[in-house]
């Protein structure tokens, strides 16, 4: 081979050799990540978060709250915050909406839920005085039966030190309640009388507390007497059965009471019209008489109607006395009184004037057990809801998966019987 044509043989090898490393730049290329798919990783992981949720799928009994896995990561908007939930607090509110009483609330399917107690997760634009990593506490119309909620950060406040998730999961709807029913509607002053059905529950609790911090006062309370002993030592100074309240109270004080909290309504409005003195406060804020089961009753819903209070504004002048009403889910918009109002509260628990009672505590699988429980009127203090998993439970089913797997490789490693 002479030097000419081996050295055309060479720049022939050598362009051959570009043409490769040409044709692999493409591949190789491929073969990396792209920017739009790196970009697409988060998402990914976004679609993959899952959350436990109880949902009120239709009208009825406690097996219309099911418990549901939901899928994707809530993305707190302008002025919101993401909460990992720690603790929820039950509310009669949830029982009357389970059965379609609660007309403030869309259709099913949705989540319930007035408030919970957790973690700060994350934080929208805009938002202040919130940061990852806080405790607090938040209150909603509905929505909050979750383990992880969306929430506007308005509605949030910081847990006090020393307060545990459950405690601060039973605190804002209750004692917000008693607090605007004693002393914004009441105007509850020294020396006065005080009549609270249900006083075992958790209005009737933090309605208790508040009036121990007002000189003098004399308190009624009804409640089974089974609890008589609790609420007594709680700080009821006349605990007296339902079904006999207007005797028992006639007998003890035969002037009549300075104030009168009804939650029942019906006919209990106007027997707590009739036991009020000249210059006394009735508060009627809910209808517990209408629940007499775990499904709408409609023949105690017309009775309660047919015996709704009514009276003319010439009598109730005339009778000295005042009437008036409160709906804690119709002030949700007045953040200046929720502000305000929780605000003395707290300043209260830090006293330790003031502290939650939390009755029994139920995973979010025991949703049913523990409306159930408040329903029947069993509870003395907060039903309180855990979202995270019933650990006893699921030991129990794989225990149970396990033995029935052990049963069928036992049956397969028998040895066939033959036919004699």
């Amino acid at each position: 081979m002479s030097a000419e044509e081996a050295s055309a043989l060479q720049h022939k090898a050598e362009e051959q050799m570009q043409e490769t490393e040409l044709s692999k730049e493409p591949n190789e290329k491929e073969s990396q990540p792209s920017s739009d798919t790196a970009a697409a990783s988060p998402e990914a992981d976004e679609d993959a978060f899952t959350y436990r949720s109880l949902v009120l799928c239709g009208y009825g009994g406690y097996d219309k709250v099911k418990l549901q896995v939901m899928q994707g990561m809530p993305v707190p908007k302008k002025g919101e915050v993401m909460i990992r939930v720690k603790a929820c607090g039950l509310n009669f509110a949830d029982l009357v909406a389970r059965q379609g009483l609660y007309e403030r609330l869309p259709p099913p399917p949705i989540t319930l839920g007035m408030e919970c107690a957790g973690v700060v997760e994350a934080v929208g634009e805009g938002v202040t005085g919130r940061k990852v990593g806080d405790k607090v506490f938040a209150v909603n119309a509905y929505g909050l039966w979750q383990e992880v909620v969306l929430t506007g950060a308005q509605y949030t406040f910081t847990m006090p030190e020393g307060i545990s998730f459950e405690e601060a999961a039973a605190f804002p709807v209750n004692y917000m309640t008693a607090y605007l029913l004693l002393f914004k509607f009441a105007n509850l002053q020294p020396h006065q009388s005080v009549l609270v059905h249900m006083a075992a529950g958790g209005v009737g609790t933090a309605v208790t507390q508040l009036c121990k911090l007002v000189e003098g006062v004399t308190l009624f309370g009804t409640a089974s007497a089974s609890k008589h002993e609790a609420i007594r030592q709680g700080g009821v100074t006349h605990p007296i059965e339902y079904q006999s309240y207007v005797d028992d109270i006639r007998k003890i004080s035969p002037k009549g009471l300075d104030i009168v909290l009804d939650p029942l309504g019906g006919s209990d409005v106007q027997q707590g019209f009739d036991l009020l003195k000249p210059m006394g406060r009735l508060v009627t804020y809910g209808f517990a008489n209408a629940l007499t089961g775990p499904k709408k009753n409609r023949m105690a819903l017309a009775k309660m109607w047919y015996n709704e209070f009514s009276i003319k504004a010439m009598a109730l002048m005339q009778s000295n006395k005042v009437v008036c009403g409160f709906h804690l889910g119709y002030l949700y918009k007045e953040r200046e009184v929720f502000e305000e109002v929780v605000g003395k509260l707290l300043e209260l628990y830090k006293q330790g004037k003031i502290k939650p009672r939390v009755d029994s505590v139920h995973h979010f699988e025991q949703v049913g057990d523990a409306m159930r429980r408040m329903q029947e009127r069993l509870n003395i203090g907060k039903v309180i809801l855990l979202p995270e998993p019933n650990k006893e439970e699921e030991s129990k089913d794989e225990a149970k998966k396990e033995a029935e797997l052990k049963e069928d490789t036992a049956k397969d490693e028998e040895p066939e019987k033959e036919d004699n």
